[in-house]
């Protein structure tokens, strides 16, 4: 059986890992949801505490998304175990603690993150910060990395969820930063046009108001 890692578009691979919530297989666990597998280069080290953190304090919304986390590092699972122990023992926010929720992988063999594409040697011999976003039918629809010293944006992780969902849902592509673009704002990107009369139909739509065109090619709607 060929092992690389997954590309964009194509199926999760089948994977058993061990977690600190038990055995799970991958990408079945999840059938159905959205999820986000996220690495870590190693347990009790600060930023990646700080990532943490911010997962936990975000997974509702991923949750209200239909999406859930799962987070992976070389680390046995004892250390894992004890590490998000040690974070709502010390951590509060709002002077509450936080509790981690979500599984997180243990990956002591490397077999997983060697699957994934997950440790890049010349940045050692841990994992670097990827995530892979997966969508319901186990397909891999994107794949970020991160080096060991700058930790990631979880919100941007959030709206690239809630993208794809829209564009999936609407036929339409999401323009940069959106909702908060500083050319159409909220509004998303139509698809190009395709043909002659694809340019036709779109010069029409907007004579209706339907879209709004700075160009033929290059058209916006509101989804309201």
């Amino acid at each position: 059986m060929e092992m690389r890692m997954p590309l964009l578009g194509e199926r999760f691979p089948e994977l058993k890992v061990v977690t600190t919530h038990g055995v799970l297989e991958l990408p079945k666990a999840y059938e159905g949801k959205w999820f986000v597998l996220f690495s870590h280069p190693a347990d009790f080290t600060p930023v990646c505490t700080t990532e943490f953190v911010a997962f936990q304090l975000r997974y509702e919304k991923f949750r209200k998304l239909g999406a859930e986390l799962i987070g992976l590092s070389i680390d046995q699972v004892f250390s894992h175990i004890k590490w998000v122990q040690w974070i709502e023992e010390n951590i509060k926010v709002d002077g509450k603690p936080v509790k981690i929720e979500f599984p997180v992988i243990a990956d002591d063999t490397g077999r997983v993150s060697s699957q994934l594409g997950l440790i890049h040697g010349a940045k050692g011999t841990n994992t670097v910060r990827a995530v892979f976003i997966v969508d319901p039918r186990g397909v891999v629809r994107a794949i970020l990395y991160y080096p060991q010293e700058l930790g990631r944006n979880v919100d941007e992780i959030l709206r690239m969820i809630e993208g794809f969902k829209v564009s999936d849902a609407n036929g339409v592509a999401i323009p940069h930063n959106w909702p908060d673009n500083e050319l159409v704002g909220k509004d998303v990107i139509v698809p190009p046009a395709m043909s002659e009369a694809d340019v036709e139909k779109r010069l029409a739509s907007e004579k209706k108001g339907e879209i709004k065109c700075f160009d033929w090619w290059f058209c916006h709607k509101s989804l309201r």
